[in-house]
């Protein structure tokens, strides 16, 4: 039994007529179609079609017999695109993630290093906080992560990339707008807005900054991402502070400005798992750490 008898019997099945199908789908003639059909009656055994003035309906053992013929042919369709798959198996991938907001100052960077690889590489990108970043790299769904050095991973590596200093965000119209700088000192009594525990790194930062110059700011909210303090700040004419990467998406009604004397800092680090060997890989890594060896972090 040929695959063609079955296509030419699946195709006259499905149109009700032999000229019909000849005509429209298999590009043959009608008489030799019929020799097909017979040829295929003939070698399964028992007649598979009625043929009527009104056309061709499928005896029992034809309707039966179609629904094996579509099986098969299914079947061989599939064996063939596992085939041509397994010839030319799909690209490497490369997955990028981001802390929420970085992926604006540093996936620029990361596609110029990525450059020459872009063409025999697929490129995915995703952002999260920067726990959720680390626990996508010990499941390897992600290959790298602009993120926080998030304790108690001791498979990851870290690759510091930028040291970003800690900005007062308020209101625009706010009374200390005014100032060039702002002493933290005068944030005392204001509403203060918070880290949820998705930034556990950038709390850390807040609290030994806070014991270091003598001051207690108790939060009155807690935010999860950039997108929420912000809005936090617009509605509640609160204030926060965040890593100098928010000036990229502060809108006209809320502003930010430095603090006075010696401002914390909070790295943004390149993490990746330890035990990763990808040439890809290594070349990303290198090319961050000579950035970072040059002062270009």
């Amino acid at each position: 039994m040929e695959l063609r008898h079955l296509r030419y019997f699946v195709a006259v099945a499905e149109e009700g007529s032999v000229t019909a199908a000849a005509e429209r789908r298999l590009y043959t003639s009608q008489p030799s179609l019929s020799r097909q059909l017979q040829a295929l009656e003939d070698e399964v055994g028992t007649p598979l079609l009625l043929r009527g003035s009104r056309g061709i309906t499928l005896t029992a053992a034809g309707k039966v017999f179609l629904d094996h013929a579509r099986l098969a042919l299914a079947q061989v369709d599939a064996a063939g695109h596992a085939a041509r798959e397994a010839a030319a198996p799909s690209k490497p991938r490369f997955a990028l993630g981001f802390l929420t907001g970085q992926e604006m100052e540093w996936l620029p960077h990361a596609m110029r290093v990525l450059g020459g690889e872009l063409a025999r590489v697929d490129i995915s990108v995703s952002s999260l906080s920067s726990p959720g970043l680390a626990d996508d790299l010990l499941r390897r769904k992600l290959d790298v992560a602009f993120m926080r050095r998030e304790p108690g991973r001791p498979e990851l590596e870290y690759l510091c990339v930028a040291q970003e200093p800690l900005l007062v965000v308020l209101p625009s119209d706010h009374r200390l707008a005014a100032q060039d700088s702002i002493d933290i000192r005068q944030l005392t009594g204001e509403v203060f807005i918070g880290m949820s525990d998705t930034a556990p790194v950038l709390q850390g930062v807040l609290d030994d900054y806070f014991q270091r110059i003598g001051i207690e700011l108790l939060p009155h909210h807690h935010i999860d991402n950039l997108a929420m303090a912000i809005s936090m700040v617009a509605s509640t004419r609160g204030v926060t502070l965040l890593p100098s990467y928010a000036l990229n998406f502060l809108p006209w009604s809320v502003i930010s400005r430095p603090i006075s004397g010696e401002a914390p800092t909070i790295e943004l680090m390149l993490g990746y798992r330890k035990a990763d060997t990808s040439p890809l890989l290594k070349l990303f890594v290198a090319n961050f750490r000579e950035r970072a060896a040059s002062g270009r972090g």
